[in-house]
């Protein structure tokens, strides 16, 4: 008799446990991105996963339903250049994660994600404002090092990242952050380096007998670099200026490299050029105001009168201040002001969701809202692009992670009481 009650109280926790894990969004209009708007929408999770996406979708008895009437359910955005994690606060540099030393201004092996800082007070807010993902992106140098994919979860740092490394962060703008005097000498540099590359891609053996001519850099770079100039990985170039994305196509074609352009400020002035060689561009819509000589063709319509040409966008956060740090929770307003100037709606919300998430190889995993991508999901109260509209639900993985960040609780502790 005991053993048959024990039984019973088994089988009642396990289903108890297992109804815990399914969450159904109901009722909402459903932008799953990879197709058309869902009225009325449905969309089940089972054990962190989207099971069924639908206006008919069956919901389980037991399961944790969040009631999305009236309201907008889209994938969890992306944001595909940040600092999370990586740089806390800018002016102390023990929170300083983000720029390696290197040899030669050249750190291909650095590893940014390896200093990433689960606890930072930045990820709650970026998180409750709709971004569930992030790319964590080095700085400096030439050659900067290798991003990685993190999503915002609460944890550890090896259960954030999603996927590393994604791409090779480098730039072709600053001579001086290259250690050289002239973008034309930053450029010969580049080339020296990639050559150098190749040669020891088919030298290994020699190399390691220190039987080979001295090259420009060290062991652990070039071998980092190999599957960029086998065109495996992606390499980030920051490129501004119509003449440095001219010189970038060029050494993509040049070297046989994947490229994608960070910045783009005149990209817009050579959009044939880049769709014809299917670069896409990492770019945002906020600010039309020239930070430098190497932006002064810089317009809002960038994304998209790119879009139109064919140029696959990713929309980034590029105006205001700590676009990759605290303010980069404002790529929706980023997207909606590319909304104001020209892109559509459609395209806009694939910038920051689909679009980064296949560029950067985790399209099968997020990104969209389809049977077998994992659960990064937010539920708005209406327009995301809309400055009046509040997340209501963010779920990573399938488990609900929007929670009070740092500004709210110093607003909550200061508010004034009677």
């Amino acid at each position: 008799m005991k053993a048959a009650i024990l039984i019973a109280i088994i089988v009642i926790v396990a289903a108890a446990a297992a109804s815990a894990q399914t969450i159904a969004i109901t009722n909402g209009t459903v932008y799953p991105v990879s197709g058309a708007p869902i009225p009325n929408g449905t969309v089940l999770i089972r054990d962190g996963v989207i099971v069924a996406v639908g206006p008919g979708v069956s919901v389980p008895a037991g399961a944790t339903r969040i009631d999305a009437t009236g309201k907008i359910v889209t994938p969890g955005l992306i944001n595909s250049v940040t600092q999370l994690g990586v740089v806390e606060v800018s002016q102390v540099r023990d929170t300083n994660d983000v720029r390696a030393t290197g040899t030669n201004r050249i750190s291909a092996a650095f590893k940014v994600w390896e200093g990433l800082n689960s606890a930072s007070a930045l990820f709650a807010p970026t998180r409750n404002e709709g971004i569930t993902t992030a790319i964590v992106s080095p700085e400096g140098g030439l050659v900067s090092g290798q991003a990685a994919v993190i999503d915002l979860i609460a944890g550890h740092a090896t259960d954030m990242v999603r996927r590393a490394p994604v791409a090779m962060v480098a730039q072709i703008e600053s001579p001086n952050d290259a250690g050289t005097n002239a973008r034309g000498e930053l450029v010969g540099k580049l080339r020296a380096l990639l050559d150098d590359v190749k040669f020891y891609a088919q030298n290994r053996a020699t190399f390691d007998r220190a039987g080979t001519r001295s090259l420009s850099a060290p062991k652990a770079d070039l071998e980092a670099l190999v599957p960029v100039v086998e065109g495996k990985l992606p390499l980030v170039l920051l490129a501004n200026r119509l003449d440095e994305i001219d010189v970038a196509l060029a050494l993509a074609r040049d070297y046989g490299l994947k490229i994608m352009i960070a910045g783009g400020a005149e990209a817009w002035m050579t959009a044939d050029r880049l769709a014809a060689a299917h670069v896409p561009v990492l770019t945002g819509a906020m600010s039309n105001i020239p930070s430098s000589y190497s932006t002064l063709n810089q317009r809002q319509e960038n994304a998209a009168l790119l879009t139109k040409a064919g140029v696959r966008v990713v929309i980034v956060a590029t105006g205001g201040s700590d676009v990759t740090q605290f303010n980069a929770r404002n790529i929706k307003y980023e997207a909606g002001n590319a909304v104001a100037y020209g892109m559509s709606h459609d395209d806009a919300l694939r910038a920051i969701t689909l679009t980064p998430a296949e560029l950067f190889g985790i399209s099968d995993r997020v990104g969209s809202l389809q049977p077998g991508r994992d659960a990064n999901v937010v539920v708005w109260s209406g327009d995301p692009f809309e400055f009046s509209t509040q997340v209501e639900h963010v779920l990573i993985r399938g488990r609900e992670v929007k929670e009070p960040s740092r500004q709210d609780l110093l607003i909550e502790r200061y508010r004034p009481h009677p």
